[in-house]
């Protein structure tokens, strides 16, 4: 019993430090190909587990508060899938920029948002519900959204196979789904509460375990051409940070979302995009360079936790001070 107690304990500790975990999880990944190597078979079962446990932390009266107000997730969503592509085009055509950059940006701003968008929402405190909402409905709507936008703006087939992408949708979202209802039934909500923290850290130790995995041969690559693989890894901050950004400032003013902590939370899952769907599916005749620039595209995924949870703390602060200010 001491044992798991203690187990828990740490678990929950590493959730408070998620943000610095998961830094070490993507430059460990990097700096030790061995070890990226050696996990890199445990990306599959690693996104079902996570997605399980996000949904095991799901608070079931906000998801469905959101859904029972669905102009906010509708907007979200249409943001994310129409807008953010042709801002980053109309971006970067003032720029001379690498082609395969160019067109890498333009193809990373049509992804549906990243498996863990909702585990990094909660852990920097913003709205895991209706990021968790937000991320299944683009995933599910990427297939008819991505192709013709991409052909449109760069003019590129991205040719996704409905039926593969369908039984992929299935492994990462049906049955986390199926597990967490069976977790749920058989533990019952009672003894999970407790659990909440030591759930969230399992959370990032599962995230840590893939950004080890997904760095498989990236060291080999970037002494391929360094040069350019510095150019593509500013761009992959720049889009990360600047479309979250965007996200934020249109629903924080454009499109009032209700307050600035849903509207960080559509930024947070506009900076952060699925990219391993598109390193499988990618035509050959792509320049082989768009798929080093989705892997680099992990660093700034893992590090928007660890970077922008002072900026999310301080803006309860002052969230906090100003609503205590309007009291009477």
């Amino acid at each position: 019993m001491f044992a798991i107690d203690a187990f828990l304990r740490f678990l929950a500790a590493s959730a408070r430090h998620g943000g610095a975990l998961l830094a070490v999880g993507v430059f460990g990944g990097l700096l030790i190909p061995p070890l990226a190597d050696a996990l890199h078979w445990f990306i599959a079962p690693n996104v079902v587990m996570l997605m399980t446990l996000v949904l095991l932390r799901v608070d079931m009266r906000g998801a469905v508060f959101h859904l029972k107000r669905p102009a906010r997730l509708v907007a979200i969503i249409l943001f994310h899938a129409l807008v953010a592509p042709v801002l980053v085009w109309a971006a970067i055509q003032p720029l001379s920029l690498d082609p395969g950059i160019a067109g890498a940006l333009v193809i990373f701003a049509t992804g549906c948002a990243a498996t863990s968008s909702a585990a990094f929402a909660r852990l920097v405190g913003l709205d895991a519900e209706l990021t968790l909402l937000a991320t299944v409905a683009t995933t599910l709507l990427v297939p008819l959204t991505a192709p013709p936008m991409v052909h449109a703006l760069i003019g590129i087939d991205l040719a996704l196979s409905l039926p593969a992408f369908m039984a992929r949708l299935g492994l990462v979202v049906g049955v986390p789904l199926l597990l967490s209802l069976l977790i749920h039934r058989l533990a019952g909500a009672e003894r999970l509460a407790p659990l909440g923290p030591a759930i969230d850290g399992a959370v990032v130790w599962i995230v840590v375990l893939y950004g080890f995995g997904v760095m498989k041969g990236l060291a080999d690559r970037l002494l391929d051409d360094p040069w350019w693989v510095a150019q593509a890894a500013t761009a992959a901050f720049v889009v990360n940070f600047g479309l979250n950004l965007a996200t934020t400032l249109a629903f924080a003013i454009l499109i009032p979302l209700g307050g600035w902590r849903p509207a960080a939370a559509a930024g947070l899952m506009g900076g952060n995009r699925n990219m391993a769907l598109y390193l499988a599916i990618l035509p050959a005749a792509a320049d082989p360079r768009v798929g080093l620039f989705f892997a680099l595209c992990q660093f700034p995924l893992f590090l928007s936790p660890f970077l922008l949870r002072p900026i999310y703390a301080g803006a309860r602060r002052w969230g906090g001070r100003k609503a205590r200010g309007a009291a009477p």
